[in-house]
């Protein structure tokens, strides 16, 4: 009897043991799975909270696979010769490395640089000037642009429709094949904030992920910190708001944020650029103007331009520039190349698919 009640408590032990362990398993393999999902939109530790509500357009795979379909084809603008890649090429950041000014249907020049299309779902307004304050909204100043896409979002809407192709795929995304200019919006939105580029050697640093800087390279982060971070602060590297960074004086000006808002106090300010990949995302400024960083920064330590609307931040002394040592701006050039994120540039997810042919 002894015996046998022994044997009993062994097998139920053992049960119980066996029991633990496939929970433990079972809770391991779904957190990994939740980790591992990659249409799933994941904060990083060392940013701040997203701007862009997924309410009314959560992500699904198939939503974000469409965006991705409709961001490489032209089929978006009049003569469907340029897509939204054509300015935004991947291994730039999403940027434009071929030219100074964005360049669209016949080969029409626009008049402002490309900006890098990554972290939009931690941006409150989008392009130079702040003209769109909602992501959802960002491709239709491309596609109605004349010297862009040159299309109407209507004719893009028929295109579409008349895919049997597309029709499908919206239906898979969406649950219905009729496409509708929400629906194009939003699959391209679904792509857009995904696009999160927040694991490059200086992210490592920061987060204790066993990734050192060089002696240089913390120098330059420190320089950096003295010198910039009050525009370009927050591990996003902007501030978001609009400034006159000295490019030019009152007599030639671009209007900048005015050119939205008609203050006169707004003439010439542009958006502060997010310093992310910025070794990658030449030329700089709205127009390009600048090639290198090494060009930027001597702008800002002797270059600075007064005019009435000029940050008072680029003074050193009451006089205008940063008063930056060529040895100093060699520094801050190392610690910004930190910020390439080479896993972002090769992520596969956001690479150009595979077209079926139609």
């Amino acid at each position: 009897m002894t015996c046998l009640l022994a044997s009993h408590l062994t097998f139920y032990l053992t049960m119980r043991v066996i029991l633990v362990v496939w929970l433990a398993l079972l809770i391991l393999s779904c957190k990994e799975q939740e980790v591992s999902n990659p249409y799933q939109f994941v904060i990083p530790d060392n940013f701040p909270e997203s701007k862009y509500s997924f309410q009314n357009n959560p992500i699904t795979k198939d939503g974000f696979e469409l965006g991705r379909m409709l961001f490489y084809d032209p089929i978006l603008s009049r003569d469907e010769t340029v897509s939204c890649s054509s300015c935004h090429q991947q291994h730039v950041a999403f940027a434009d490395p071929l030219h100074v000014l964005s360049i669209g249907v016949d080969e029409r020049v626009g008049t402002r640089n490309a900006l890098p299309i990554q972290n939009m779902a931690f941006q409150q307004f989008f392009f130079w000037d702040g003209g769109v304050n909602h992501l959802d909204f960002v491709p239709i100043n491309a596609i109605t642009n004349p010297v862009e896409f040159d299309e109407s979002v209507g004719d893009i809407v028929d295109k579409l429709n008349a895919s049997s192709f597309y029709k499908n795929q919206f239906n898979k995304a969406f649950g219905e094949k009729e496409v509708t200019s929400q629906k194009v919006l939003h699959a391209l939105s679904q792509f857009m904030v995904l696009m999160i580029s927040a694991n490059s050697r200086y992210d490592k640093y920061i987060r204790n992920e066993g990734e050192l800087l060089s002696t240089q390279e913390q120098r330059g982060l420190l320089l950096f910190k003295q010198n910039c971070a009050n525009c370009h602060s927050t591990d996003l590297f902007t501030n978001g708001d609009f400034l006159n960074n000295g490019l030019d004086t009152d007599e030639n000006l671009d209007e900048g944020r005015a050119r939205i808002t008609e203050f006169n106090e707004d003439k010439g300010k542009f958006k502060v650029p997010s310093l992310r990949n910025v070794a990658l995302t030449d030329p700089y400024m709205h127009d390009g103007r600048f090639n290198t960083l090494k060009e930027v920064l001597q702008h800002y330590s002797n270059g600075i331009k007064t005019s009435s609307t000029v940050d008072n931040r680029l003074f050193t002394n009451n006089s205008p520039g940063l008063s930056l040592t060529e040895d100093e701006q060699n520094d801050i050039i190392a610690f910004l190349q930190t910020l390439t994120d080479e896993s972002f540039i090769k992520d596969k997810r956001f690479s150009a698919p595979l077209m079926p042919k139609q």
